[in-house]
Order: C-alpha cells, then sequence, then structure tokens
C-alpha cells in the first residue's frame, strides 16, 4: 500500500495546501462567470494567486521539512492540472482562441494520466515534475491570470499569449511523451 502512516504521509502541510487548491476551484469559478466588473475579475485573480502562491510554497516545505510523500507526489499535480483545466475552460468561454489550448491542454493531461497510470500498476512512476512541466505550469498561470485580470486587453495580445500557451504546452508533452517512452525513461520504482 502506498499509506503507511496516515499522520505522516496525509495530514502533512504541503499535502493540506494541495487540498485547499482544490477548494479554491469553485471559489474561483463562481467569482469569475459571475464577474461583472474590474473588482471581480481582481477577486478571481487574487484567489489564482493564491493558489499559485501555495504551489510554490508545499513543494518546498516538502522538500526543506522532508514531507515528501506518494499522496504528495499524486495530489499536488492533480490540483495543478484541475485549477489549469478550469481556468484555460473559463477563460475560452470568453477567448474562443484559447479552446486550441484547452483541446491540446486536455490531449496532454490525458496522456500523462493514462501514462501514469499504467506505470503505477507496474509499480513504477515519475519522481516528480519535468523541469518543462514546472515551466509551462508557471507560464499557463502567469499568462491566462494576466487575462482574468485584464479582461480588456486587445485580441492581438491575447492570440500571442494563445500561441505562447501552445508552443510551452507542446514542449511539456513531448517532454513528457521522452520520459515515460524515450531512450532514456524517466520513470523509477516506487519506494517500498
Amino acid at each position: 500500500m502506498f499509506i503507511k502512516d496516515w499522520k505522516k504521509d496525509v495530514f502533512t502541510i504541503p499535502n493540506i495546501l494541495s487540498m485547499f487548491r482544490l477548494v479554491l476551484i469553485p471559489v474561483y469559478v463562481v467569482i469569475y462567470l459571475n464577474a461583472k466588473d474590474l473588482s471581480d475579475y481582481f477577486l478571481a485573480g487574487t484567489i489564482l494567486a493564491v493558489s499559485c502562491l501555495t504551489d510554490m510554497i508545499d513543494g518546498k516545505i516538502a522538500r526543506h521539512f522532508n514531507m515528501i510523500s506518494t499522496l504528495g507526489k499524486i495530489l499536488d499535480p492533480i490540483a495543478d492540472k484541475a485549477t489549469q483545466f478550469t481556468l484555460t475552460l473559463c477563460l475560452s468561454i470568453k477567448y474562443p482562441i484559447l479552446r486550441f489550448v484547452l483541446v491540446l491542454f486536455i490531449v496532454k493531461e490525458l496522456f500523462q494520466g493514462i501514462a501514469g497510470l499504467v506505470n503505477l500498476r507496474r509499480g513504477k512512476m515519475l519522481p516528480g515534475a519535468l523541469l518543462a512541466g514546472k515551466v509551462c505550469t508557471t507560464v499557463l498561470f502567469i499568462s491566462l491570470i494576466l487575462l482574468v485580470l485584464m479582461p480588456d486587453l486587445n485580441e492581438t495580445i491575447i492570440d500571442a499569449i494563445a500561441i505562447t500557451d501552445l508552443a510551452f504546452l507542446s514542449w511539456s508533452f513531448i517532454s513528457y511523451i521522452l520520459a515515460y517512452f524515450g531512450k532514456k525513461k524517466k520513470v523509477q520504482d516506487l519506494e517500498n
């Protein structure tokens, strides 16, 4: 079994922060979809910024205080991906060009989910996020939060943001394909 000591492996500060990020998702959706003025968009953007901040902090705490757990390695990316998906979905309603970003994001995440589950069943998993994945996550969050905070950007800027997001998503997708199936696979045996 993956969880040996519930108190040590589940109720850690990093895991609680990841769960908090999941709780913020519906709050963001309600505020963003009902936004009527700039203060509403600012509040939605602030919620996303808090989510990003807790994402950065949880990894540092986990490493510094030796709170890395198998659950945390699963929960943290789920919180990231659920937040990114929700953010991209909400924004693609307002900005149709972001539907391309949403589709690539879904395809990439489905691949990662299936490849991850297949490897997990074999007792293997990636040791952590790849650099390309971390950079992509950062770029997506910054660019998409910018769109939330500045709802009246012109179409050229929105198109440039979409192209940038597509480029980083593509780089991350290719990196994960290689990590799972390339000549130098990065999957490792689960800790016993």
